[in-house]
């Protein structure tokens, strides 16, 4: 399974097991051509999906229909013009494949199984005070086990990998956690990659969850919209990824690790952007304050905590959020920012908005302020992400790159 989760995504033999043994290179990479222009701009007619491709009209019709007898297309209703004959537009089906993903948290894991378009069709969760890779690889594979009894024997056979997405260097977090050091050690050497693989037999991926997250706002979140972008992710601790040329930029494996970065809070103070922008901050202040935060891991729905004490903690994490954001923009001159987290919908909202005015307030001379957006896929992004991980490397161009990391085992 190794091999499988570092394969060139381009390989010819790499959609074999979905698409059948005819492929070879060239075919394959158009066919993920036409596959990642679909799900990107949508249902598109053949003349259209020529254009934007660069294939001739022959071209695209083959490779369509080839992609229709594949289940992997499904033909829309005939648009007619005011001329010629209708053209039928043509779109992902979100039945023609589907993908699991592994969130693996500091306080929760989380399982998800996605069609084709990311629609979440099952979802388990269980919340922890730390993780251990001997629960983590039981859960995932009981939960696995049950979802594949709940399915078909064709839609077992559709399930085309699992995307795992964890914090690297886990162990490393036993402080913060407060838990005991040897209670996070195992994790340096654990491979739940490599375990989870050997008991479900399926391709198994394994990315960084921030940048997992980050890749899945890229697959599945608007289309025809920014291609450089920052991205936040504001969980347990914030993370995040950057989008250079509509890709994932992961670096040596771990670019976009905003945590560490140094900015200063409403005071003024100089501190890590992970000490003022993270939920565990708001935890804090929220047991200090007698507050129960035993839901708080559990859903984003319905959180009913001190307006006064969610305020304080918000506008501290703007303040870190806009200085990061500046220090960021000075590198790269990212066109857009995209906040997302662990977060009800309204207070995602809230922060967004109280970054732009923390913005406004700093020096961009020099600098071309970006568009500070609310990110698409709200709590389920490091799951979606984790999901979007086998989506992109069997099916699409290049995107969301698939890690596989000493650091992450």
């Amino acid at each position: 399974m190794a091999d499988e989760a570092t394969r060139n995504p381009l390989e010819g033999s790499s959609l074999s097991g979905v698409l059948g043994p005819r492929q070879t290179g060239l075919r394959v990479q158009n066919e993920r051509m036409v596959l990642t222009y679909l799900h990107q701009l949508g249902p598109l007619p053949k003349a259209r999906i020529a254009q934007v491709t660069g294939l001739s009209a022959q071209a695209a019709s083959v490779i369509m229909r080839a992609l229709e007898a594949d289940g992997l297309l499904l033909r829309g209703e005939p648009q007619r013009g005011r001329v010629g004959q209708p053209s039928v537009p043509m779109k992902i089906n979100p039945d023609g494949a589907y993908f699991l993903g592994l969130k693996v948290g500091r306080r929760s894991v989380e399982l998800v199984l996605t069609d084709f378009v990311g629609t979440v069709l099952q979802r388990e969760l269980q919340v922890y005070d730390y993780p251990t890779p001997e629960a983590t690889v039981a859960f995932a594979v009981a939960q696995i086990t049950a979802i594949f009894d709940t399915l078909t024997p064709a839609q077992r056979k559709k399930v085309a990998g699992l995307g795992i997405a964890m914090p690297f260097f886990l162990w490393n977090w036993a402080q913060h956690l407060g838990v005991p050091q040897e209670r996070m050690d195992p994790w340096r050497k654990a491979d739940i990659r490599r375990d989870i693989a050997a008991a479900v037999d399926l391709p198994v991926f394994l990315d960084n969850d921030a940048s997992a997250a980050c890749g899945g706002e890229l697959v599945f979140g608007p289309r025809q919209s920014g291609r450089d972008f920052l991205y936040f992710y504001v969980g347990y601790f914030i993370g995040g990824g950057v989008v250079v040329k509509g890709r994932v930029f992961t670096g040596r494996g771990n670019a976009g690790a905003l945590g560490p970065m140094p900015v200063t809070d409403g005071s003024g103070r100089l501190r890590s952007l992970i000490d003022v922008a993270s939920l565990t901050g708001l935890e804090e202040r929220l047991r200090a304050a007698g507050e129960d935060t035993s839901t708080l891991w559990e859903t984003t729905e319905g959180w009913d905590f001190d307006p006064d004490i969610v305020d304080a903690w918000l506008g501290e994490a703007a303040a870190g959020l806009a200085h990061a954001i500046t220090a960021a923009c000075a590198v790269v001159d990212f066109e857009a920012v995209r906040i997302d987290g662990w977060l009800p919908s309204e207070l995602r909202a809230k922060l967004v908005a109280a970054v732009r005015a923390a913005l406004d307030r700093l020096d961009f001379t020099g600098l071309a302020l970006p568009d500070v957006q609310t990110g698409a896929l709200g709590p389920e992004a490091r799951a979606l992400g984790a999901a979007a991980i086998p989506l992109s490397a069997r099916f699409l161009i290049e995107q969301a790159n698939p890690v596989v990391s000493e650091a992450a085992r």
